[in-house]
């Protein structure tokens, strides 16, 4: 498990919405971590059959990677993402990269 922190209007810009006001959004939000864009793609597609509320569909990020979020019922944001620079092992574990001596 990774857990990352955000600014309030990093994470508000990101999701799509305004920073303004706390109204349904808190500033917080939780994160899957998918193996592929693939992946995040077929976790979307379910979503909508299901009838979720996409909050903002997969997009290719600033940072590299391809996410999207949708709203749970209580109105709490989830984002789907795929990052490649966090190779997902088989047991789940991240690989994360090794900094190379200076």
């Amino acid at each position: 498990m990774v857990l990352a922190l955000w600014p309030h209007r990093l994470l508000a810009a990101d999701s799509g919405l305004a920073a303004e006001g706390v109204g349904a959004y808190h500033g917080f939000t939780l994160a899957y971590n998918a193996r592929s864009r693939e992946d995040v793609d077929t976790i979307f597609a379910q979503l909508r059959e299901r009838g979720a509320d996409i909050a903002k569909r997969p997009v290719e990020t600033d940072w590299g990677g391809y996410s999207g979020y949708f709203t749970d019922p209580d109105g709490h944001h989830w984002e789907v993402a795929y990052n490649p620079f966090w190779p997902i092992r088989d047991d789940g574990r991240i690989e994360f990269p090794v900094d190379e001596p200076a």
